[in-house]
């Protein structure tokens, strides 16, 4: 988009990135009030943008230039004007108490990707999972209910925190292949090893089962993440009905592709698992009636 650019135009660019970008995410954005769904839009569109850095082909110097570049922008954002994104950020971050510093603690575990960085312990990669989804959640909770955001210790921020890390190690099971194939590792080393599993492609592109190993550290791992799950889902009944519900939608989404995972791990080892449409639909239908029912 060049030259000026309105409010308006920025959200309705916002939306965009969201709804074709961010697709699991967009379920439970819909469901909000114009307002608060332009205001996390924009959040989204701006951690994709910084995702996008990350994980894109560029030598890892220029990563690093566009990191920091964005860095800026983000904690500035009404010093550029002429960008959609980060025009509705400045808009959203004016009307609502979103903490523009989390995209830093963001930018920092994108780094950690452009490093090469390996995980030796579980503490490790939460550390990492606090960085890029934690971040977001606690994002997230200054659109979603502004009388709990201000401070980032607070008990609603620990929670959206907890279950931004819910959601990341969900992500992070689901792409194990996918990662491995781009040259990045983020189980952790002593859990692989205490299963005696080597994490490695075969000829034809699978991840290697290593005689069942594989299958065991998936379900060690997504058992840790369910206590994550646990304790995050505690935000809901903090929130108003709506952003109740849109709290509700993305986390049953990603709630059910960890059950799906725990159930068959073979299903993340020779392709990227993603649930039916028709299946988002209902859980997000579900999270409109009952957003504090997560489950079934």
């Amino acid at each position: 988009m060049a030259g000026a650019v309105t409010v308006p135009e920025a959200y309705r660019e916002c939306e965009r990135i969201t709804r074709e970008q961010a697709r699991n995410f967009s379920w439970g954005i819909r469901l909000l009030p114009e307002p608060k769904r332009q205001a996390l839009s924009a959040v989204y569109a701006m951690a994709r943008r910084i995702d996008d850095i990350g994980d894109g082909p560029l030598p890892a110097a220029d990563k690093l230039r566009l990191l920091a570049e964005a860095r800026a922008g983000a904690i500035d954002p009404a010093a550029h004007r002429d960008d959609p994104v980060l025009l509705g950020l400045d808009d959203a971050a004016r009307r609502l108490p979103i903490p523009l510093a989390a995209f830093g603690e963001l930018i920092d575990g994108c780094e950690m990707d452009v490093s090469g960085r390996h995980y030796e312990s579980f503490d490790d990669l939460v550390d990492y999972c606090r960085c890029v989804a934690g971040s977001i959640g606690r994002l997230s909770l200054g659109v979603f209910n502004p009388a709990l955001a201000p401070d980032p210790l607070d008990r609603a921020a620990g929670l959206a925190d907890a279950l931004g890390i819910a959601l990341q190690l969900t992500n992070i099971l689901r792409d194990i292949r996918e990662d491995l194939q781009n040259g990045r590792i983020y189980l952790p080393e002593r859990d692989l090893d205490l299963f005696g599993c080597e994490l490695t492609l075969l000829p034809d592109g699978t991840l290697d089962p290593c005689d069942g190993a594989l299958a065991e550290v998936i379900r060690f791992e997504a058992a840790r993440a369910w206590g994550w799950y646990d304790r995050g889902l505690g935000l809901i009944p903090l929130l108003d009905r709506r952003s109740a519900a849109c709290c509700a939608a993305m986390a049953g989404i990603y709630h059910e592709l960890l059950a799906r995972i725990a159930a068959d791990p073979t299903l993340v080892m020779g392709g990227r698992l993603s649930l039916p449409t028709r299946r988002k639909v209902h859980i997000a239908t579900r999270a409109i009636a009952r957003p504090g029912r997560h489950r079934g």
